[in-house]
């Protein structure tokens, strides 16, 4: 059968389209498929590497432009489609989740910055872009995200081979140490029981085929983060802070942690980075200005976004409703969407890196004087 020779004039239109973050154009990268030509229609497929890309609808308009220029086209069909690349040697390598393609751990240098509530609305951001989510929490001694997903009932065991069946709410599965423990008494666990735990939550658990894995961690550098990283090989981490310059020392911690474990950083998210009056709609900076923003740059780790005080995001906490689902469209709710996608976007770059030879190791990060 006879190649149509249009298709090549096509393919020499999109190789002008570029992955602004793998700095490559789209034919080079295998993003494009299933081309097709009927007069003067032409139809592809561009198959991103993660559902919740940040740049997807400019590489569709920007892909349809170039085709456009071609003068026999009047018609250019453009079907944009997802497949989540595996980061940081998980899939194949990880005998404990198989099936889960990466890990991505939030942590914290210390408590109180909205770390939790963090995780769960970059879980329910990647989930609502069409990615498989699940949700772990890690946080041994402060379990909060059965509260904040909204969930009573427990995990029930499966009939065949004794796994865990995670929870599910809002089209995530969830997991914590909070639905089998009382709530009135507090843990009061040694290291050695909490690496037990998190390998259970890891290896008893029918997570099934998952595209992320979040990870909500105690704050600090204990156990939980040690044990994590020794179980499993991690995507990357993600450095939740507030604001003002005393979060640097604390952040310093983490990210020296994280480095010695060699987890990749993938960047740092500010939360309660400013508060806008209902009344006068001015802008209050409660907690300082651009310190995440700062503690980013100078550790030499991307900026995943800012994030604002609202009364409503740690409403829906309390009450088991979630920002992001109750308000999709208030500002919170479209900072959370914008960190969930930077995070993935991250994930993307190490995972076709180390795809093609290159991994981007852990870095080494200095502070800059």
């Amino acid at each position: 059968m006879a190649v149509d020779p249009r298709q090549q004039e096509v393919l020499r239109e999109l190789r002008t389209v570029q992955d602004p973050d793998l700095h490559r154009d789209l034919v080079s990268l295998g993003f494009i498929q299933n081309l097709t030509i009927e007069g003067q229609r032409v139809a592809f497929t561009i198959n991103l590497t993660t559902p919740a890309c940040p740049v997807r609808d400019e590489l569709q308009a920007q892909a349809e432009q170039a085709v456009r220029r071609l003068p026999w086209v009047s018609e250019v069909a453009v079907d944009m489609q997802a497949t989540t690349r595996t980061g940081r040697g998980g899939g194949s390598n990880e005998q404990l989740i198989p099936r889960v393609k990466n890990v991505v751990a939030v942590a914290s240098g210390k408590g109180g910055v909205g770390k939790s509530t963090t995780s769960v609305n970059v879980a329910l951001a990647l989930a609502d872009s069409g990615a498989r989510v699940g949700l772990l929490d890690c946080d041994i001694y402060g379990p909060n995200v059965p509260m904040m997903m909204g969930i009573r009932e427990k995990p029930q065991l499966l009939s065949e081979g004794g796994k865990i069946v995670p929870c599910r709410s809002y089209g995530i599965k969830v997991m914590s140490i909070g639905f089998f423990l009382d709530e009135e008494n507090p843990v009061i666990w040694r290291g050695p029981m909490v690496h037990g735990a998190i390998q259970q939550f890891l290896r008893d658990v029918d997570w099934g085929e998952l595209d992320y894995l979040v990870i909500d961690l105690p704050p600090g550098t204990g156990d939980a983060p040690l044990s994590l990283s020794q179980l499993i090989p991690l995507s990357g981490a993600v450095i939740v802070t507030t604001p003002q310059d005393v979060a640097l020392q604390d952040v310093a911690k983490g990210m020296s942690m994280f480095r010695r474990l060699e987890v990749p950083v993938l960047g740092v998210i500010e939360n309660m980075s400013y508060f806008i009056c209902p009344n006068c709609s001015e802008k209050h900076e409660i907690f300082g200005r651009g310190g995440g923003e700062r503690i980013a740059k100078q550790f030499e780790v991307p900026f995943l976004g800012q994030v604002p005080l609202h009364p409503r995001v740690r409403e829906g906490g309390d009450a088991g409703r979630p920002v992001i689902v109750t308000d999709p469209e208030m500002p919170e709710s479209v900072a959370f969407r914008h960190v969930a996608g930077e995070i993935a976007r991250q994930v993307s770059i190490l995972a076709v890196a180390g795809e093609e030879g290159g991994f981007v190791p852990a870095m080494t990060l200095t502070l800059k004087k």
